[in-house]
């Protein structure tokens, strides 16, 4: 088979398939290679995000938290429920059902926007020719008038602790095991790491994190890093940093992991062993040496702010690109790239990008942090309110954690919102609207909030970085 398009995208994730979805809607003949195969062992779309990342691991933490809950509690409600159970197998046909209704909804959007799936692996050539095998190794070669390379990245692989069928599993394996193992290593206290560990803690597992930096959560303001820390210790989630990981042997079903810390070698058995050191792009095969596209230093594909490599009409995006490993950057770079190739102003403010991690309480944040502020010598004013004094935290009896927001003194706008608590993914979308609007600490102040809400909790810190918080004491009231 051939065919010409106005666009070619490689790659079907968060990042290639809302490049193909868009640049359809702009009238540009569009196709998408995507070879993932899912678990029922037919092709998908929608990448490592919705199969075996993002959407499932959420479904996991949502049901795990729930459970916890209940288990918890429920009685300090006033809820008897008896004894609460899981149903592990039960869980992971759930988030299984999940991933099949979404990845099939996008299989959906493209029929109903004129997108040509081409399932298998693709390969960008020269004079932009993409040739796409098949899984029964056939090929078939398309040119594209425009390409974008979305292929996304992979786990990162440690020699030391080689990953060993359902003992040693990096991300995607931790998602599908079927009992509650007795004992976890998670290598790595990162987003990833915390997440999976809290996944199988709140089902029973003893889960030990070894971090090899001394610092916890370093990309996070400190202040929410530590709140963070001492929350998750007692829920039980053992973290251990300044810990290298030597190696692993699987030995009798179990395994025996090798670390150092500042006192000295340890050797320690578990069950089960998850490898969450982070990711890496993701372009093996992907790229032939007559593309004629640069990569930098690190494997990524060099890109302007534009998201267009060296070669005209050749456009990467998401997680093969400089930046963070985030869905929702990749998806507003296909976007942009979409709108760019079809002439109009593409955009993605780089400044404002939202981070979030799903654990209970989530930690999110947007912006700069009080420490790079400090490091670049600007006058600001923090501003914070604990959900200990929220009248709705109280109701639903999740009081942990705080809302931190920090202003530019010399021109009133917000500049850093820092939030670990209930809902923290949600409430951060105000201060991102916010930021993005070039908003000022007075423009949330005169926003009326309704009561009792969450969201209180945002206007109570703007409030508190003018010295007049209402239902906390502040320090220097105007």
């Amino acid at each position: 088979m051939s065919g010409s398009f106005d666009v070619i995208v490689i790659g079907g994730g968060p990042a290639g398939y809302v490049a193909a979805i868009r640049a359809a809607q702009l009238g540009l003949k569009t196709a998408c290679v995507e070879e993932w195969i899912n678990k029922q062992d037919k092709p998908a779309l929608g990448g490592t995000c919705l199969n075996v990342g993002c959407i499932p691991s959420k479904a996991l933490l949502e049901a795990t938290e729930l459970y916890a809950e209940a288990r918890d509690n429920f009685a300090d409600l006033g809820i008897v429920v008896g004894k609460v159970d899981v149903d592990v197998p039960k869980m992971i046909a759930r988030k299984d059902g999940i991933v099949s209704e979404l990845t099939g909804g996008i299989s959906a959007l493209f029929k109903a926007n004129g997108i040509e799936w081409l399932q298998g692996r693709g390969k960008l050539g020269a004079d932009k020719q993409v040739t796409v095998t098949a899984r029964d190794g056939s090929e078939s070669s398309y040119t594209g008038a425009n390409i974008i390379i979305a292929t996304g990245s992979v786990p990162i692989e440690l020699k030391a602790t080689p990953l060993d069928s359902n003992i040693v599993v990096d991300s995607s394996g931790a998602l599908d095991w079927e009992s509650v193992p007795g004992s976890i290593c998670v290598i790595g206290a990162g987003i990833i790491g915390l997440e999976l560990g809290s996944v199988w803690r709140r089902m029973g597992s003893e889960v030990v994190l070894l971090e090899a930096q001394d610092d916890f959560l370093p990309m996070v303001d400190k202040a929410v890093a530590r709140e963070a820390a001492k929350t998750f210790k007692k829920q039980g989630l053992d973290i251990r940093l300044g810990s290298r990981v030597m190696g692993s042997v699987v030995e009798g079903g179990r395994v025996k992991v090798t670390y150092q810390d500042s006192e000295g070698e340890h050797e320690t058995v578990f069950d089960k062993l998850i490898v969450a050191v982070g990711r890496r792009a993701f372009t093996d095969g992907a790229l032939s040496s007559e593309a004629g596209v640069e990569l930098d230093e690190r494997g990524l594909i060099h890109v302007n702010d534009k998201c267009e490599t060296n070669v005209p009409g050749i456009y990467a995006i998401g997680d093969v690109v400089r930046g963070p490993m985030l869905a929702h950057k990749g998806s507003e770079e296909g976007i942009m790239a979409a709108e760019l190739i079809a002439g109009q102003h593409g955009h993605v403010n780089y400044d404002v990008m939202p981070n979030v991690i799903y654990t209970h309480p989530e930690v999110a944040w947007v912006g700069k942090t009080e420490e790079e502020l400090k490091s670049e010598g600007v006058d600001y004013q923090v501003g914070q309110f604990p959900f200990a004094a929220s009248g709705r935290a109280k109701a639903k009896g999740d009081t942990g954690g705080l809302v931190k927001i920090i202003r530019d003194k010399t021109n009133d706008r917000l500049v850093g919102a820092h939030i670990i608590g209930p809902s923290a993914s949600e409430l951060l979308a105000q201060s991102v609207l916010a930021m993005e609007f070039d908003g000022t600490i007075e423009d949330i102040v005169r926003t009326i909030h309704a009561h009792p809400t969450l969201s209180e909790a945002i206007h109570e810190a703007a409030l508190s970085a003018e010295g007049r918080a209402i239902h906390i004491a502040n320090r220097k009231a105007r």
